[in-house]
C-alpha cells in the first residue's frame, strides 16, 4: 500500500469516526455519554434507603421499592472473582467497597451463608476486618449502628463560623470536600443512627472488637502528626459530650443555610443537587433528614428526584448509577476534536454545539471568589448541566480552545471571558487547580477524615499543560509571564524518567500528553532535552502493536507506569505526544495511528455484543477499562466517549500534519493576545 493510500485509509477511518460521533449529538446539540463509577455508587444508595427508613417505600417517581432490587441486581454482578469489589475492573480488593457491597445486599436479604457472601467475607476478613475501612464508609456504618460514633473523626459545625485566617477553613479545602464535610458535620453532631436487627448487622466482619468503636489510625500520616489530630478529636469529642460550644446551635443555622443555598438552585445560581456530584447529594438527605425534615418537602424532593436521574438500565434491567453527569466535558472535547478534523462553524452540528456551549456558561460569584486576590466577573464552565457554584479551570479551558476553533464572534466572545477568568484563577505556585486558586497545606491532608486523597485541590500539571494550549490559541507565548510562571511549574514537577503524574486521568500517559502539548503549542522548541525526555518516556512505553495502554495500578504501584491493557483513548493520547514532539513521518506515530485504525469498529464488528458491549455505533471503538480518575487511589471513572473522541482527535492531528492538506493545527490563525494578563 502506497503512502498515499495509507492518507486515503486514514481519512476514511476519521470520517468514520466523526459520522459516530455525530450520531450520538443530542438535537439541541450537546453530547452526554454514561460516566460510569464503581460499585460504591450502588451500595451508598441502597444503604442510604435504610439510613432512611426509606427501602420499602415508592421512589419519588413514584415507582415501587423493586428498584431497589434493581440495584442490588447490578451490584452483585460487580463482585470480582476472588469475591471482591474494587476501585474498577480488575482491581485489588477494597476493603471499604466490599464492606458496603456485603452491607448492603445482606439489607436486601442476601444470606450471609450464600456462596458470594462467604467470599466476600473471605476478603474482607484477608484484608484486617471492617475495621479497616475508610472515614466515608464509616459515616454509613454509624448511621446504621454497627460502630459507635467515637470511630467517626469529629467534624464540629463551629467550622462554620471560623475566620478565614485560621488554618483550617471551609476556603483553605477543595471544593468537592467543602460540599461533603459541611452535611457530615452536621450528621456527626446529631448523630442519626437506627437501630438494626443483629442478624442484619454486620458483626461477622470485625476481627478486633475494640478496634471496631475506635477511631482508626491512618497508616500514611506521620507519627506525630497522626497523635495531635488525635488528640484534637479527642478533645472535641469531649466537647460534644458538654454539649459543644456556646455557639453550636448558630454554627448549626449557618451550615443548613450553607447547604440550602447551594443545593438545588434555579436561576443564576442554578445546580442540579449539592456539588451536582453524588457524594454530597447522598448526605444532603441524610443530613436535612436528621435536622427534621420530613421526605414532603420540597428541598427533600428535588434533592431525591436530582439524584435518581443519575440511574441508568442495562439490558437486563438492571439499575447503575452515575456518580455525575458529564455534558460540558463531553461537548467541549467532542466539538475540540471535530474542529481538529477541519469542520467550522458553518457546520450545522458545530453551531449547535458552540450554541449549547454559550447558554451554558457560567455568570454566577460562586465560593471560587473568596480566594482570589481581587474580585472578577465569571465566564467559566462546570462539568454538568447546572453546577453554577463550582465552575473550574478544566472545563472552561476546554470549552474556550473548543469555541474559539469552532469560529464566529459570540463563540470568541464567550471563549475571552473564559480566558480572563482563568488567568485570575493562576496559583502563585504557577499551576492551576481545579475549582479554586489555592495554596497546598499539606497539614490538612493529616487529619482524620482527609482519608479520601484529595482534601486539597492543588495545582497539577495536566489541566496547567491544557491551560497553556488554551492560551496558545488566544495569542499567549512563552514571552508572557503567566505562561512563563505556568511553564516553570510544568517543568519542576516532570518526573526523573520525563513523565507526569495524571491527575484527573489514567496516569502517567495522560498527566504526559496534558503537561507536553500547551507548552509545545505555546512555542517552547521540541528539541528541548526536558521535551525530548517527555518523548522518549513514551516511546519506551509503546508496545510492539503500536498501542499504549496503562492501569490506574499505577497510582498504587508507580513501577507499573505505563503498563497495563491498550486501549483506543490512551494511545490517541500516547499519539498526540509523539506526533506533537516527532511529527507524522515518526515510526512510533505511524504504528500507533495504524493500531488506531486497524480496531476501529466496522459495522459488522458493531453489531456484535461481543465486539461491542456498549452497542457504539460502528466507527467508534471498544474500550471497558477505566481511563479517568476523580480521586487518585479512592475512585476511579469510565468516561464512555473517551474511546471515540479522542482517537478521532489523534487521527485528525495526523492528517493535518500533513502541510500539503493546508489543515496543519501549527498553521491556523491564532486570536490576538488579551491586553490584560496577570
Amino acid at each position: 500500500m502506497s503512502y498515499e493510500m495509507d492518507l486515503q485509509h486514514i481519512q476514511v477511518a476519521m470520517d468514520r469516526a466523526i459520522d459516530a460521533l455525530q450520531q450520538l449529538q443530542h438535537q439541541d446539540g450537546h453530547w452526554c455519554a454514561e460516566l460510569q463509577g464503581d460499585s460504591i455508587l450502588e451500595s451508598e444508595y441502597l444503604l442510604m434507603k435504610f439510613i432512611l427508613g426509606q427501602e420499602k417505600e415508592p421512589l419519588v417517581d413514584g415507582s415501587d421499592a423493586s428498584q431497589l432490587q434493581r440495584i442490588a441486581a447490578y451490584l452483585r454482578n460487580q463482585q470480582q472473582e476472588d469475591g471482591s469489589w474494587g476501585q474498577y475492573p480488575g482491581a485489588a480488593p477494597d476493603v471499604s467497597a466490599t464492606v458496603k457491597a456485603y452491607f448492603a445486599l445482606k439489607l436486601m436479604g442476601d444470606a450471609p451463608d450464600a456462596a458470594h457472601m462467604a467470599k466476600a467475607r473471605q476478603v474482607i476478613i484477608d484484608c484486617g476486618g471492617a475495621e479497616r475501612c475508610n472515614t466515608f464508609t464509616n459515616f454509613y456504618l454509624a448511621c446504621l449502628g454497627q460502630i459507635s460514633w467515637n470511630a467517626i473523626p469529629a467534624i464540629p459545625p463551629e467550622i462554620m463560623l471560623l475566620p478565614r485566617w485560621f488554618y483550617f477553613h471551609l476556603d483553605k479545602v477543595s471544593a468537592w470536600t467543602r460540599t461533603m464535610i459541611v452535611p457530615l458535620a452536621l450528621v456527626v453532631t446529631l448523630r442519626p443512627q437506627r437501630a438494626l436487627p443483629q442478624e442484619l448487622g454486620i458483626d461477622e466482619l470485625y476481627t478486633d472488637q475494640r478496634e471496631r468503636h475506635r477511631l482508626s489510625r491512618r497508616q500514611d500520616v506521620p507519627g506525630v502528626w497522626q497523635l495531635f489530630f488525635r488528640v484534637v478529636d479527642g478533645v472535641l469529642k469531649r466537647a460534644h459530650r458538654l454539649g459543644g460550644s456556646p455557639f453550636r446551635r448558630r454554627s448549626i443555622r449557618r451550615a443548613e443555610q450553607w447547604l440550602l443555598s447551594r443545593a438545588g438552585q434555579d436561576g443564576e445560581a442554578a445546580t442540579e443537587g449539592l456539588g451536582a456530584i453524588f457524594p454530597p447529594m447522598v448526605y444532603l438527605q441524610i443530613a436535612l433528614s436528621a435536622l427534621g425534615y420530613s421526605r414532603k418537602h420540597p428541598v427533600i424532593k428535588r434533592a431525591e428526584e436530582e439524584l435518581d436521574r443519575f440511574f441508568l438500565t442495562d439490558r437486563e434491567g438492571q439499575i447503575r448509577i452515575q456518580p455525575c453527569f458529564s455534558p460540558v466535558w463531553d461537548t467541549g472535547i467532542a466539538l475540540y476534536a471535530l474542529t481538529d478534523a477541519g469542520r467550522g462553524e458553518s457546520d450545522p452540528a458545530i453551531a449547535a454545539a458552540a450554541r449549547w456551549l454559550r447558554e451554558h456558561q457560567v455568570t454566577h460569584i460562586g465560593d471560587w471568589v473568596r480566594n482570589l486576590d481581587r474580585p472578577t466577573s465569571c465566564g467559566g464552565w462546570a462539568f454538568e448541566y447546572q453546577n453554577a457554584w463550582y465552575p473550574d479551570v478544566d472545563d472552561t479551558a476546554m470549552v474556550a480552545m473548543a469555541l474559539v476553533r469552532s469560529g464566529g464572534e459570540q463563540n470568541v466572545l464567550a471563549a475571552r471571558q473564559g480566558v480572563e477568568w482563568i488567568i485570575a484563577m493562576q496559583n502563585k505556585d504557577g499551576g492551576w487547580a481545579a475549582f479554586d486558586k489555592t495554596v497546598h497545606r499539606q497539614v490538612l491532608e493529616y487529619v482524620p477524615f482527609a482519608d479520601h486523597n484529595a482534601m486539597q485541590d492543588p495545582s497539577c500539571a495536566d489541566i496547567t499543560g491544557r491551560v497553556l494550549e488554551c492560551l496558545a490559541w488566544h495569542g499567549y507565548t512563552q514571552k508572557d509571564p503567566c505562561v512563563g510562571r505556568a511553564l516553570a511549574y510544568i517543568k519542576q514537577h516532570q518526573h526523573q524518567d520525563g513523565c507526569w503524574f495524571g491527575r484527573w486521568g489514567v496516569n502517567y500517559i495522560y498527566g504526559t500528553w496534558q503537561a507536553i502539548i500547551g507548552p509545545l503549542r505555546c512555542g517552547v522548541d521540541p528539541s528541548e532535552d526536558w521535551v525530548q525526555r517527555a518523548g522518549q518516556w513514551m516511546r519506551s512505553i509503546q508496545k510492539e502493536d503500536g498501542s499504549f495502554g496503562e492501569s490506574a495500578d499505577s497510582y498504587e504501584r508507580p513501577e507499573t507506569k505505563g503498563q497495563g491493557p491498550s486501549t483506543a483513548s490512551q494511545t490517541a493520547w500516547a499519539t498526540m505526544v509523539l506526533l506533537e514532539i516527532y511529527g507524522h513521518r515518526d515510526s512510533a506515530v505511524k504504528k500507533a495511528i495504524k493500531w488506531l485504525v486497524d480496531h476501529q469498529l466496522s459495522e459488522a464488528d458493531a453489531a456484535k455484543p461481543e465486539f461491542n458491549p456498549d452497542g457504539d455505533p460502528a466507527g467508534s471503538w471498544c474500550e471497558l477499562e477505566f481511563t479517568g480518575t476523580g480521586f487518585p487511589r479512592v475512585f476511579y471513572l469510565r468516561y464512555h466517549l473517551y474511546r471515540l473522541y479522542f482517537p478521532l482527535m489523534a487521527l485528525a492531528r495526523y492528517m493535518s500534519s500533513h502541510e500539503h492538506l493546508g489543515m496543519s493545527a501549527r498553521h491556523v490563525k491564532v486570536l490576538p493576545k488579551l491586553q490584560a494578563t496577570n
